[in-house]
């Protein structure tokens, strides 16, 4: 029954995470739930194992449908990589606990610009040069890497909100390049997670494929239905992080 529960979870979890990021809203709590007795690095290893499987099948499938920038996005990837290593080296000799109540609101003032800016990220206009763009990916992908391993929630949110505020890409086309690099910053904190011994291997597997499964499918939707649905699908998840960060900050 545990299992079936988590690899629900982790189903839904790939499905919102292939569309718009925030994936780990849903399985987290989900394995918190399940393990009220387990270290939380454990079961965040675990989380890590199922959505680094996801996020890289739907970049895989975002870049055959998607144009990507794939000479500013492979330098970003990287950053991303370095970025969360120094983040999850960072948490073990720094507390995170100041993020906890800054989360919310920054998450907030993400949406109510977004719902503001009507046209925000409707259109695929990039408005940097190539040299430009680089430096931007590059920016975005350290910055955002470390913060995916210091802390973590809303990394793919903000690597869309990103991509679509700063560089001018359309929501469809920032979350094809956040698939990238959320790939990058997932992989590094597992590369952590599990020198220390902090995945659950004997879970892993079933997640992954679950969390693939609804890679797969929310991708297909995502493609289907283009950068207007995308940015509806933002909206709820973002709105969903600012009740839950705002909860566990001010109310917990």
């Amino acid at each position: 029954m545990e299992l079936l529960l988590m690899s629900l979870a982790s189903l839904l979890a790939g499905f919102v995470d292939a569309i718009v990021g925030g994936g780990g809203l849903i399985l987290v709590p989900a394995l918190f739930a399940i393990f009220p007795n387990a270290a939380p690095a454990s079961l965040f290893g675990l989380n890590k194992s199922a959505s680094v499987w996801g996020t890289a099948m739907a970049a895989a499938q975002f870049s055959r449908r998607v144009h990507m920038n794939w000479s500013a996005l492979l330098p970003a990837a990287i950053a991303g990589l370095a970025g969360g290593f120094t983040g999850a080296w960072a948490v073990t000799i720094v507390s995170g606990d100041f993020l906890r109540k800054l989360l919310p609101l920054v998450l907030l003032a993400v949406l109510a610009y977004t719902l503001a800016r009507k046209d925000l990220g409707r259109h695929h206009r990039p408005a940097l040069s190539a040299s430009g763009e680089r430096a931007a990916t590059a920016c975005i992908g350290l910055v955002l890497g470390f913060y995916d391993g210091f802390f973590g929630p809303g990394t793919g949110s903000f690597f869309v909100f990103l991509f679509v505020r700063w560089l001018g890409y359309d929501f469809l086309h920032a979350s094809a390049a956040a698939k990238l690099l959320n790939t990058a910053t997932n992989l590094s904190a597992l590369t952590l997670f599990a020198l220390k011994g902090h995945v659950w291997w004997h879970y892993a597997l079933a997640l992954a494929v679950a969390n693939v499964a609804g890679s797969l499918l929310g991708t297909r939707l995502a493609l289907r239905h283009g950068a207007a649905f995308v940015r509806i699908v933002f909206i709820a998840v973002v709105s969903a992080l600012i009740l839950k960060t705002g909860y566990d900050a001010f109310i917990r």
